[in-house]
């Protein structure tokens, strides 16, 4: 029996082809739009990606700020307060929170069978992705704001405490600080976005992201500097994407080489640390974004067959 239909427009099954859509940017463009206002209506999004730093923030600064100040300020510069020290913690711990949630809307897609429908649809399938961590930057970027908006309203309020320490490269080092962060984001969105598609369950994509992810905020140079911590931890550091997200934005807050896990001497001042803590993290967005695209590719294959 043929598998081909005899009449117009018939065409066999193992050769159908995807009509034609939209170009590539328009795809991305439609991902952004739908995923911005996906996560913008979801009230557990909101809460972990702006309410939860905010208090992770004051908690931390007062807690570890009364034990580790002076061993902070002795041993990263004299005048460091900790709330200066700890803010870029703070925003990649708050990038981090957005970047691991990612995939849960992933699979919500797949348990309303809207991913499927997606899959079967002429859309771009890298630009679904790069739609859907576009909406994850700006609430990365809105997250950061608030954020250094804190940092510096707890120095003011803070007796003794000199605001004018509190960023020192400027407006240029708030925009470098976004860049990095977003950076940053992208490495975890990735991640989680894998696991989501791996394991198409959203309890199992909460419990993986955060398994690994918390843990990593402390084997690295977030809260304390990296000469006070453990050998053990000092080595893990040096492949922990979170140390180059946190010494990169540190160095833009202070103005200076903080690089914690190796010395570069090949740029000047603070380049020695942006400079290698970008190209760390771009690394790791390469390899994580190439195995989520083509996890991707896959579903998509099986879906059509």
């Amino acid at each position: 029996m043929s598998s081909v239909t005899d009449g117009p427009g018939a065409v066999d099954g193992d050769s159908a082809q995807r009509a034609s859509g939209n170009g590539a940017a328009t795809d991305a463009r439609i991902s952004f739009k739908r995923w911005l206002v996906k996560t913008s209506r979801n009230p557990y999004v909101t809460f972990t990606s702006l309410v939860q730093p905010v208090i992770f923030f004051v908690l931390m600064a007062e807690v570890l700020g009364a034990i580790a100040g002076g061993a902070v300020s002795q041993s990263v510069q004299s005048g460091v307060t900790y709330v200066t020290y700890l803010t870029p913690a703070i925003i990649i711990q708050s990038a981090l929170a957005a970047a691991a949630v990612s995939g849960i809307g992933l699979v919500d897609d797949m348990e309303t069978g809207m991913f499927d429908k997606t899959l079967l649809s002429p859309m771009n399938r890298s630009a679904m992705f790069v739609g859907k961590v576009l909406s994850e930057v700006v609430r990365i970027t809105v997250q950061t704001g608030i954020i250094l908006g804190l940092g510096y309203l707890l120095l003011v309020l803070k007796p003794g405490a000199s605001p004018d320490q509190y960023l020192q490269t400027g407006p240029l080092g708030i925009l470098g600080i976004v860049v990095v962060t977003v950076i940053f984001g992208g490495v975890f969105m990735a991640y989680s976005n894998i696991v989501a598609l791996v394991t198409r369950d959203r309890e199992a994509t909460v419990m993986i992201a955060n398994l690994l992810t918390f843990p990593l905020l402390f084997i690295s140079s977030a809260f304390l500097p990296l000469e006070l911590l453990p050998n053990w931890i000092q080595a893990v550091a040096v492949a922990n994407p979170i140390t180059y997200g946190v010494d990169g934005i540190r160095a833009l807050m202070l103005g200076r080489d903080v690089l914690s896990v190796f010395e570069v001497t090949a740029f000047a001042g603070l380049w020695n640390t942006v400079v290698p803590a970008v190209a760390a993290l771009l690394g790791f967005n390469v390899v994580l974004g190439a195995v989520a695209v083509s996890l991707l590719e896959r579903a998509s294959k099986s879906e059509v067959q």
